[in-house]
């Protein structure tokens, strides 16, 4: 009988572990747990398994089943604050300080975390998470089964001034939002609206941490943006792209679909899909790590140079 999930280098009886990185692999033998997800059968050597060709999704799946989140019921706390005519659906959950503005429209079994606000004309679609103390901003239009973390702003100002003189002028930003289905929104991020037209995020895209989406930034489907990303106003992210920490990315740039973006890389000007990129500027991998290996050289250069010029004085 298994009763939870373990780590496997932290294995506890009753439980299933799993085997993905071969860097754990050298915790299989020891470990407790009673039960192991692997991908290949000599693998488990004796213990009991299942063999998955995935083993770190039927891990993810095993997670789901041994949730410990209550289940909540639908219900509207007597604190919330709520338009006459905002349209709620069925089965949602809004808790206490929810304030939501006029016009709002809210799907089918979402929740609403405590003091989160929503603000006139948005639309929230069915089966959605919101969690506490975000603000969302007047026209943003969010789609099913979209998670958004604490602390999270969507469709705050651009960063849009032109200079007069010695005086900067404000722009107005009069666009909108649109973030598409089975989205998820780390904690602490900043999503802007647009100056004119939409920011927009593709189907499936996850955002990390801590994230900065500027004005009139489209997003493709399925991609990942991890903690301290940065994007500046009007570039475009292809489907599929991946980008690690702390990489950032100029104004009106393309990024094609299916490009992979190392930590703290910084894009100044547009790439091509299907590569992997790295430093700054960023470049393709490999000539990034050929002109890396050339400086780390120079030390030794300048010695074997001063031995030479040392030989021939």
């Amino acid at each position: 009988m298994v009763t939870g999930v373990s780590e496997i280098q932290n294995g506890v009886p009753g439980t299933i572990t799993f085997l993905s990185n071969p860097i754990y692999k050298k915790h299989l033998l020891k470990t407790t747990a009673d039960a192991i997800f692997v991908d290949d059968a000599k693998l488990l050597n004796g213990k009991n398994g299942i063999v998955v060709s995935n083993p770190q999704l039927a891990m993810a799946k095993m997670l789901k089943s041994f949730s410990n989140k209550e289940t909540a019921y639908p219900s509207i706390d007597s604190t919330a604050i709520i338009s006459s005519n905002a349209k709620i659906g069925k089965d949602v959950i809004i808790r206490s300080g929810v304030v939501i503005g006029d016009k709002v429209s809210i799907g089918d079994r979402t929740e609403i975390g405590d003091n989160t606000v929503i603000g006139d004309n948005t639309l929230l679609g069915s089966d959605c998470i919101l969690y506490s103390n975000i603000s969302i901003y007047d026209r943003v239009n969010i789609g099913n089964n979209v998670i958004v973390h604490s602390g999270t702003s969507i469709g705050s100002d651009g960063f849009g001034y032109i200079l007069d003189g010695e005086r900067h002028v404000k722009i107005p930003q009069t666009g909108d939002v649109v973030i598409g289905n089975d989205v998820e929104i780390g904690s602490n991020c900043s999503i802007d609206r647009a100056t004119i037209g939409s920011t927009i995020i593709g189907d499936m895209t996850k955002i990390d941490n801590l994230v900065h989406i500027a004005h009139n930034v489209k997003i493709g489907k399925g991609c990942l943006l991890t903690a301290g990303f940065a994007i500046a106003g009007s570039s475009e992210i292809g489907d599929h792209c991946v980008f690690a920490g702390q990489v950032g990315v100029a104004p009106h740039l393309k990024i094609g679909r299916d490009s992979i973006f190392a930590s703290k890389a910084g894009i100044t000007k547009s790439l091509e899909g299907g590569k992997t990129y790295a430093g700054f500027p960023a470049r393709e991998i490999k000539e990034h790590n050929r002109k890396q290996a050339l400086i780390n050289s120079i030390d030794k250069i300048r010695e074997d140079l001063k031995k030479l010029m040392d030989n021939k004085i």
